[in-house]
Formats: C-alpha cells, sequence, structure tokens
C-alpha cells in the first residue's frame, strides 16, 4: 500500500545540494545552460515532458453491464422460451435484460477524465538557457538539466531546483492545497526530511509563479513530477465497487444460485415422476424460475437511487454515479480539507493588540453583506470605541495604506484582489473606515523573505511618513533600536499568545520623515519606528460548519481534516470547530516514517493530518479503508485527485474545485458547502433504507409466485399460474407498486443511528424469516383459495386462475402498508407517503383491465369473474397478509425498545 512516489531517494534529496552539486548531478551548466545538442538527445531518451491518459473501450463498458448473476438467467430464461417458441415471454424478459444494460452504461458514460484533464496542466511554453542564450521552447521539450527562467506570471512547466530567486513566491494550492503563495529562495537546505510545502527552493510543474524571478534547474519531467506522480496514483487506484454494489451483487449471486439449484432438482424429479409431459414441465420450470426472479430489481434500484440523485442535486450536491448517493450513507469516516471547506478561505482580522489593550473584531471573511463587510470592535466582550485608542487608529491607518491588495466587485459578488494576508488589512480597514485608503504614495520596499517586511512612504500635508509592516521580530528589533526600553519580552508573551491559537500575527509600525525625503533608504529604516501593535489573523471556521459536524458525529460519523497547513494551526482550527472531544495530530512527514502495518495499527488515533502531501492523503484513506472504514473524501486540488478515486465516496467543491478534482469524485458539491455532506448522508441513509424495504418487499411477493407453482408440481395439480399471468404480476409491479417506495419520507431516526454494518448485507436474520413467512403465507393464500373453489366446483379452471392472480396482487398491496416505515400502521404516518395510494390505484385499474377486457383475457387466461370471488376474497386474503405481518411487526418494535433501538416517533 505504500506511495512512496513523493519521496526523494537518500542521494537525491535536492534541497541540501549547493548550486555546483547541482549541476554535477544533472550534467549541466549554472550559467550556460546544456547545448542544443545535449538536449535532443535527452529529449529522445526521456521522451517528452507530457503526461498521457488511457482511453476506456465504449464497447467493453457496455458488454460488462451484462456480467451480473440474475442477468446470466434471464438471459437463459428469454434464450429457452424464444426457442420453444413463446415470442411474448422471451421479448418481455430481453426487454428487462437490455433495459438494465443501457442504464449501468449511461451511467459509467460519465466516466471521469481526470487524466486528460492533469495533462493540460503541462502545455506552456518558457524560456530556457541552452548554449548560453535565452531561447523560448514549448513545455513539453524540456528535458532534466534544462536551465528555465521563471517570471511572475509563469506556468511551472517542470520540477526544478531554483539555484536564483528573486523575491520570488509561487502559488502551490494545486499541490498542496493551501491557496497562500510560497516565499522561494535558493538557499541549501539542511534537513533530512522536508514536507513539499516547505521545500522553499523547490519549484513544481503545474504551480504557478505570482511574484517575481528565478532560474531552476529541471530535476525532473513528464511522469516523474510530482504531478506526474498523481497522475499515476490515480490511474493506479482501482474504482471502488460501493458498499451498495458489493451486497446486492452477494445477494443477486445468492438467490441465483438458490432458484437454479431449486430448479434443477424439480426438473429432474418431474422427468422422474412424469407428472407433466416435458415441453410442459420445462415451461412450468421456467415459469417458476420466472416468477421467483426479482427481475425487477436492477430497476426499482436505480429508480430510488435516481430519486435520491435527484433530491441531491436540489440540495446542491451533483451525485455522478447512482450507487454513490447510497455510499454516503455508509460512511464512516470524513476526511475533509481545511481551507476553504471547513474554513472560508478568506483570511481575516480578528485580534489587535495595541500597547494598552487586546481587542477582538467580529465580522468574518471579506464579504457579510451587500455593502462589502462590517464588524465591530470588542474589548473585554464589550463594543468598544477604539479611535479612543491612539496606537489602534494609527494600526488601521498603516493596514490600508501599506497593503497592497483589492476588494473589488464583479457581477454582484465580492472578491480580493492580492496576497491573502494584505486582503485581512485591506479588509480591516474597510469594516472599520467604510471605504478605500487614500494613499499619496512615493516609494515602496515590497516584501522580502531576505529582510521579512514591507515599507512604504507617503506623502502627507506637513510631513511624510514611512509606514512598514511583517514579522513581529523583525518589527520589534526596528522598536528596540528605536527605543531602548522597549519590552521586547511583554511584546513576545504577546505574539505567543496568538500563535497558540493558531493565528497568524504581523506587526505595524511607521515614523515621521523629513517631507523632502521621497525615497525609502533601507539601511535608515529602523532608526525612529515605533510599533502601533499588532494584528492576528486567521482563515475562519466557516458558521455553518460547527453544527453540520455536531450532525455527523451524533449519526456516528468521524470527522478529520487533512490540510497542507502548520499542525499548530490546524489544530487551533479543529478545537473551534468541535472536531472531537479530543484533538491529537499527526504530519505528513511522521506518516512517511511508519510502515504500512504500523499506520494501519495507528491511523485511528488521529483526527487532524497536517503538512500532507498527495501521497499521504493516499495512504490515509488506504490505511482507514484497511481497518474495514466506509471513508468519503473532500477536496478541490489536482493533489486531492488519487484520495478521491481511493475513497469509496469523493467529493470535490463545485467553486474552487479544480477540474481534475471534479472528475476524479463521485460527488461535487455545488456552492462547496460543507453542510451539504450532511444532507448526502441523510439522504444516502434515506436512499438504502427505501432500497432495502424495495428488496424486502420483492423477494417474498416473488417467492411466493414461484411457490404458487412448485407446490403445485409438488403435489402434482393442475398450475393455478399461467406464465403470462406471472409476467402480467411482474411486469405490473415493476411499474406501479414498488416504486411506491421511492415517494416514501425518511424517518426521524435517521441521524441519530450509527453507520449501517456493509459487512452485514442488506437482509438481516429477521428480514430472512420476514420473506420466507411472507412467501409462504401469500402461496398458501392463493393455492387454498384456489383449491377450495376450484375443487368444490364453485369456479371453473380460468375464473379460478384470475382469482389467484388477485390475491396474489392485493397480498402485495397490504404488504405493502406493512413493509412501508417501521411504524404501527394505525399511526398518523398512514397517509404520509400519498403517492403509495395513486399507485395503487392505477395498479387496481390495470388489473381490471386484464380481467374484464376482451383482447386481454384471451392472453393472460383470465375470465369475467364476479365481484366477490374476483375482488372480496383477494380483499380478504390481503387483510389477512397485513394482520399477520402487522403483529410480527409489533413485536419487532417491542424487541427494539427492549435492546434501545426503537425508531424515535415523532410527536
Amino acid at each position: 500500500m505504500t506511495d512512496n512516489t513523493n519521496e526523494v531517494p537518500p542521494d537525491q534529496k535536492l534541497w541540501q545540494l549547493t548550486t555546483e552539486e547541482l549541476a554535477a548531478t544533472y550534467r549541466t551548466d549554472a550559467e550556460d545552460g546544456i547545448s542544443e545538442q545535449e538536449a535532443s538527445k535527452r529529449l529522445g531518451e526521456e521522451g517528452y515532458n507530457e503526461l498521457t491518459a488511457k482511453k476506456k473501450s465504449k464497447l467493453v463498458q457496455f458488454l460488462l453491464q451484462f456480467n451480473n448473476s440474475i442477468i446470466y438467467i434471464l438471459i437463459a430464461a428469454a434464450a429457452i422460451t424464444l426457442f420453444m417458441h413463446h415470442y411474448s415471454d422471451s421479448a418481455v424478459i430481453g426487454i428487462v435484460i437490455i433495459a438494465n444494460a443501457f442504464i449501468g452504461f449511461f451511467q459509467e458514460m460519465q466516466a471521469d477524465n481526470a487524466l486528460n484533464k492533469i495533462k493540460e496542466l503541462l502545455v506552456s511554453q518558457n524560456y530556457v538557457i541552452r548554449d548560453g542564450h535565452k531561447i523560448e521552447v514549448p513545455a513539453r521539450e524540456l528535458v532534466v538539466g534544462d536551465l528555465v527562467n521563471l517570471e511572475a506570471g509563469d506556468a511551472v512547466p517542470a520540477d526544478m531546483r531554483l539555484i536564483s530567486a528573486d523575491n520570488m513566491r509561487i502559488q502551490e494550492s494545486t499541490l498542496t492545497g493551501e491557496s497562500n503563495s510560497v516565499e522561494k529562495t535558493e538557499d541549501p537546505l539542511a534537513a533530512d526530511s522536508i514536507p513539499l510545502a516547505e521545500r522553499s527552493n523547490m519549484a513544481f510543474a503545474s504551480t504557478a509563479v505570482t511574484q517575481g524571478s528565478g532560474v531552476g534547474i529541471v530535476t525532473a519531467t513528464a511522469e516523474d513530477t510530482e504531478i506526474g506522480q498523481i497522475q499515476r496514483s490515480v490511474s493506479d487506484v482501482k474504482v471502488q465497487v460501493t458498499p451498495l454494489m458489493k451486497n446486492l451483487n452477494r445477494l443477486g449471486v445468492n438467490l441465483s444460485l438458490l432458484i437454479v439449484a431449486i430448479a434443477f432438482i424439480l426438473f429432474f424429479l418431474g422427468l422422474y415422476t412424469k407428472i407433466y409431459s416435458l415441453p410442459v414441465l420445462t415451461i412450468a420450470i421456467i415459469t417458476m424460475v420466472v416468477g421467483s426472479i426479482p427481475e425487477g430489481l436492477p430497476a426499482s434500484t436505480s429508480v430510488v437511487l435516481a430519486r435520491g440523485v435527484q433530491v441531491m442535486t436540489k440540495r446542491g450536491a451533483i451525485v455522478k454515479t447512482l450507487p454513490a448517493v447510497e455510499t454516503l450513507g455508509a460512511v464512516d469516516i470524513v476526511n475533509t480539507d481545511k481551507t476553504g471547506t471547513l474554513t472560508k478561505n478568506e483570511m481575516t482580522v480578528t485580534d489587535v493588540i495595541t500597547d494598552n489593550h487586546h481587542y477582538q473584531v467580529t465580522g468574518i471573511g471579506f464579504v457579510d453583506n451587500d455593502k462589502g463587510v462590517s464588524g465591530d470592535v470588542l474589548l473585554d466582550g464589550q463594543k468598544a470605541d477604539w479611535q479612543a485608542d491612539q496606537d489602534f487608529r494609527k494600526l488601521v491607518d498603516i493596514a490600508g495604506t501599506t497593503t497592497d491588495a483589492e476588494l473589488v466587485q464583479t457581477d454582484g459578488q465580492w472578491q480580493l484582489n492580492g496576497e491573502p494576508t494584505d486582503g485581512a488589512l485591506t479588509t480591516l480597514f474597510h469594516k472599520l473606515i467604510g471605504r478605500e485608503p487614500e494613499v499619496d504614495e512615493l516609494d515602496t520596499l515590497p516584501f522580502d523573505s531576505a529582510y521579512r517586511y514591507s515599507a512604504r512612504l507617503i506623502k502627507e500635508a506637513d510631513h511624510n511618513e514611512l509606514m512598514v509592516k511583517g514579522a513581529p521580530g523583525t518589527i520589534f528589533d526596528m522598536a528596540k533600536a528605536s527605543d531602548p526600553n522597549f519590552d521586547s519580552e511583554t511584546w513576545y508573551q504577546r505574539v505567543a499568545k496568538l500563535t497558540e491559537q493558531g493565528l497568524r500575527v504581523v506587526a505595524l509600525g511607521s515614523k515621521n520623515v523629513p517631507a523632502g525625503r521621497d525615497e525609502i533608504d533601507q539601511d535608515k529604516i529602523a532608526q525612529g519606528i515605533e510599533l502601533s501593535g499588532l494584528v492576528g489573523i486567521i482563515d475562519p471556521p466557516r458558521e455553518e460548519v460547527i453544527p453540520a459536524i455536531q450532525s455527523l458525529r451524533r449519526a456516528g460519523v468521524k470527522v478529520n481534516m487533512i490540510t497542507g497547513d502548520h499542525p499548530d494551526t490546524a489544530t487551533a482550527i479543529a478545537k473551534k470547530l468541535d472536531l472531537d472531544e479530543s484533538i491529537h495530530a499527526i504530519t505528513g512527514p511522521e506518516i512517511d516514517d511508519m510502515s504500512d502495518d504500523e499506520l494501519i495499527k495507528k491511523i485511528g488515533r488521529y483526527n487532524v493530518f497536517a503538512r500532507t502531501t498527495p501521497a499521504n492523503k493516499l495512504r490515509i484513506v488506504k490505511a482507514q479503508q484497511a481497518n474495514a472504514k466506509i471513508v468519503a473524501m473532500t477536496g478541490d486540488g489536482v493533489n486531492d485527485a488519487a484520495a478521491l478515486k481511493q475513497a469509496n465516496i469523493g467529493i470535490a467543491m463545485g467553486i474552487k474545485g479544480t477540474a481534475v478534482a471534479k472528475e476524479a469524485a463521485d460527488m461535487v458539491l455545488v456552492n462547496d458547502s460543507f453542510t451539504t455532506i450532511v444532507d448526502a448522508v441523510a439522504e444516502g441513509r434515506h436512499v438504502f433504507d427505501n432500497i432495502q424495504k424495495t428488496i424486502r418487499f420483492l423477494l417474498p411477493t416473488s417467492f411466493a409466485e414461484g411457490l404458487v407453482v412448485l407446490i403445485s408440481m409438488v403435489i402434482g395439480q393442475e398450475l393455478p399460474l399461467y406464465p403470462t399471468q406471472l409476467l402480467w404480476i411482474n411486469t405490473v409491479s415493476a411499474l406501479t407498486i414498488q416504486f411506491a417506495f421511492i415517494f416514501e419520507p425518511a424517518e426521524e431516526s435517521i441521524m441519530i443511528r450509527g453507520p449501517r454494518d456493509v459487512k452485514r448485507g442488506i437482509l438481516g436474520k429477521m428480514d430472512v424469516f420476514e420473506i420466507v413467512y411472507v412467501s409462504v403465507l401469500i402461496a398458501g393464500l392463493g393455492i387454498f383459495t384456489f383449491d377450495r373453489f376450484v375443487d368444490g366446483g364453485v369456479l371453473n379452471v380460468v375464473l379460478g386462475s384470475t382469482m389467484a392472480v388477485n390475491i396474489i396482487i392485493f397480498g402485495k398491496i397490504f404488504y405493502l402498508f406493512n413493509i412501508r416505515n417501521s411504524y404501527p400502521i394505525i399511526s398518523k404516518h398512514f397517509f404520509e407517503n400519498k403517492m403509495a395510494f395513486i399507485i395503487i390505484g392505477i395498479l387496481l385499474a390495470l388489473q381490471a383491465a386484464m380481467i374484464y377486457i376482451p383482447f386481454m383475457q384471451d392472453v393472460f387466461h383470465t375470465g369475467n369473474v364476479n365481484f366477490f370471488y374476483g375482488w372480496v376474497v383477494p380483499t380478504i386474503a390481503g387483510f389477512i397478509v397485513l394482520v399477520v405481518t402487522e403483529i410480527i411487526k409489533l413485536g419487532r418494535i417491542e424487541y427494539r425498545k427492549h435492546k434501545g433501538q426503537a425508531t424515535k416517533i415523532r410527536s
């Protein structure tokens, strides 16, 4: 299970190498690059720097739809009936087979194009230094050892080690999932193990340069890049068979084996006893098989699932495959990304500390109303007059003046243009001042990782002012240089208090300079700087997520956070979200140090996974599945694709999700709302309940039809039901009554019980007992009344058979009322499913047509039976079924109460 594609061999820890060592390792020149001749040679050896994807045969996909045990038996039945010239029987069975195949095929036609989407990420042109000349080369023609020049706005075309970085930042969210761009340097890093997100002297394919420039030596191309390894992971991951499909397949195989075994025994028994002639015996056996097989099961299941998909679409979730909607109802674990899913992905100033006070600032994110942003300043929980604090006023002025981020309204939506940290400062200014800052800028010094601050010189009325913001330590050193009495220790304690809460801390200060100075002199910046205060910035939790997590926890679903962020920040957010009773974090490098067996053993201890790589995410999901857990995984980046595909249910974000993530996922959240997952879990459980009810309904009623034939054969009497009558019962049921379950509302207990045990299967012991006794009950009533009135000379065989058909139908109708829900039939829930009554009315109308229309009498061997024998006797038989099943249901309810498992009755 280990996926070491993200690891660099011990002798290839590229972040540790000097420029000279890199040049020697990759046989290149750090100034002139490789020669054109050498580049052509390497291109021939290594191949193009592009990713390829395998195509699937649609014909094979279609043919695989017939790979089902129930379908095998139906094909055999269709072939035999066709051979015996029973064309109508053969046609009906054939239509069922073909319809099921097309339903499955069109589901799979939404096949994932994740590999093609990843391939598109490497299409670009880049400047390369070869033979000492700077030339433009297609990204696909880059080779290992090439010297690539990167500028702001460039897509990084291959993995490379930087040998030069000038104020360079790269957006790596496609790989790490984190929205903040990363500072880059050319200096070697000494550590032996560094998470991908912290390899500051590396640049990776599919990322983008947002600021500055640099030069790097290509260290990997095509499938050897980090993005290529993700593609390999996606292609290596096999599509997961959903728990429901596993359960249905196992049920189908077991049913098929049982029915075929009984059919063979009866056939040879019939040949031995010579009760029927061979043609009659063959048709009787086929009638029994077709009657017993719930051929409506695949279609019924698909319709219930499709209804679930429809419901989820209205609630903001696009489900790409029908079985996926049920899988969410069975999940034990939801692994979710932090940034943008649990949090708003909108960095916000929540704390302001001045020399005298520690303030809190309300208002979450960039925008919370039509006018943009709003919020209040609180001191000790009470609304405070922040303008009375001179340091606070100055801090707000510096925040608005030094930021380069802008809040703009596009198509009615507010968006941030700029770095997230600057965005938090811009928002603070808007929130408190209510307008854009007015800046008369003279000069600016951009932030640089070498000195860890930025500065801006502005023109005031009678003087100029230099404002700085940056790392607290750097600004503190400036303040200390200006004022020997500056209390660094106290300020560092304040910083520690904020960082413990997972906040990013920025210090802000300023000084007056003479009016004639219009340029920043970096050597003199520190002289005279006065600290105005600190701001604590965090990507705040989404307010709606906290109750959603509580709902999942009550439903027995564990929520884990998987993020590329720092473990302290992730832990702080997890605590704010009340992710679990206690929070336990583990990092990607710690996971890398574990063997597969060790990870499987320990995976359940953790609920926060920080500094994770794509390989880590995949191993996490596999380890959870190795513990027999059904796993849901949310994601939005290319780095999530393999884990999304490996998970039992992959969930991608619709707004901020990449095309790769959406294609790899089974479900897409249209509005990126985590709360939709709660709705999906509830609907998944609702869907499973209705599928289980459908199966519990179909099997005994189908078996009852087969039993009527079976018992008649054993006792050697004339068959009460004709083959066409059984096909009619099955067809009419498939078109009407069994679809009543689609409209059955969810029971209130659905989200206060744990996930279902998928190993238990669809049917429990009590369900099997119910199937047996209901089958025997309906079949027994049919045979008893047929014998009673036909042998007694009250009805002829045709009218007796007509009555028997209606007894089977009414047995189904009354059994439907029993099995619809877990409540007693005499309760306020009886009329909740109004569609059930409409469907029953349609069924009765069709039955009347089958009995009384002349041409249908010829096809289905029915006659003009009178009202008493045709309708009253079947109603009495159906009522007997209802009474017996209700008595047993009440017994089950009492048993569950005793066990503490009773369905919660709504008041």
